[in-house]
């Protein structure tokens, strides 16, 4: 059997609902809850490590980059074959996309959750550990990068995102579709990740806003970040790549200060394009050295650009990330 370490998070997975208050409440390590799914160890030989017991919304930059630089350690072992990440889901897209981007070993490493907690009879923590056992036992599982595994559906690091408040099927990749699927044991792939990449960096640059464009936007958000002394700026700009005009002026103020920036649509799908020239358009905003992401959304290009931002300040580097 392959042997296998659960990397334990918290997040839902660990949830059970406290009495007094009547909310979900972080309450189970993780051997607490290996002894709830006892199918698990029939599976493989499971060890556990206790990284934290944190809410998704806890999860810091911090927190993610110092998970990476342990399960580094842990890939290289020679008792390890594969790894699970029990994360919650709320930020757990990008958790998984700074493991994906840091860690470079072909050994499988999925990270799963939970949108139901232990106190729940549809308690749905259990399928996704089992499930995620199933994809690290598959032996067509190594070289495809992190991967995320939740309600059966297999989902490239890089491409999935959370799609739905509290639906157990909420994580999809909405550009490229599932890479594959787990049903009763059996593994199956559709296809690999679009795109691999590494960042090599030995720090992270969390300083890094991210701003939302929205109708009749002025400069004001542009200009608080570039004051305040943010390091990056990744805006949500609409459609293929434009801004309000007024909104455009708050983009130059932050660029005349030198300060990257990176530009995603709030359109849950689709690429950037600097397809229009009005004011406050993409070939303006492009004009005046903002970069461009090829199918990201605005969180997962926030980690990007803060991992880059540790690597280099190299403009030209930077935009040949992106």
């Amino acid at each position: 059997m392959k042997r296998i370490l659960i990397v334990f998070t918290g997040g839902t997975f660990s949830m059970k609902i406290d009495e007094k208050t009547g909310g979900a409440v972080p309450y189970y390590q993780g051997d607490q809850l290996i002894e709830k799914i006892p199918e698990a160890k029939g599976l493989a030989n499971i060890s556990i490590y206790e990284y934290g017991n944190f809410p998704g919304p806890h999860m810091t930059p911090e927190k993610m980059f110092d998970l990476s630089k342990k399960i580094k350690e842990f890939v290289k072992r020679d008792d390890v074959d594969g790894i699970i990440v029990t994360h919650g889901t709320d930020t757990l897209e990008e958790t998984a996309y700074l493991l994906d981007l840091t860690i470079n070993a072909p050994k499988p490493i999925v990270v799963i959750g939970a949108m139901k907690t232990s106190s729940e009879p549809d308690w749905d923590g259990p399928r996704n550990l089992v499930d995620a056992i199933h994809i690290i036992n598959n032996r067509n599982s190594e070289g495809l990068g992190v991967l995320v595994c939740l309600n059966g559906e297999i989902n490239a690091a890089s491409e999935v995102t959370k799609t739905h408040t509290e639906n157990v099927e909420t994580f999809h990749s909405l550009d490229f579709g599932a890479m594959g699927f787990v049903d009763r044991g059996r593994v199956f792939f559709n296809r690999a990740p679009r795109k691999l990449e590494h960042i090599e960096t030995d720090k992270i640059v969390t300083n890094v806003d991210l701003i939302k464009t929205f109708a009749g936007m002025d400069d004001k958000f542009f200009r608080f970040s570039a004051d305040s002394g943010a390091e990056g700026i990744v805006f949500e700009a609409m459609g293929v790549g434009n801004v309000p005009p007024k909104a455009f002026e708050g983009i130059k103020y932050a660029r005349r200060k030198r300060i990257p920036m990176v530009l995603v649509s709030r359109c849950p799908m689709g690429e950037t394009l600097d397809a229009y020239g009005y004011p406050g358009a993409g070939k303006w905003i492009k004009e005046n050295g903002v970069i461009f992401t090829d199918y990201l959304n605005g969180q997962k290009a926030r980690v990007k650009l803060m991992l880059c931002l540790g690597k280099t300040r190299n403009e030209d580097d930077l935009r040949k990330r992106f």
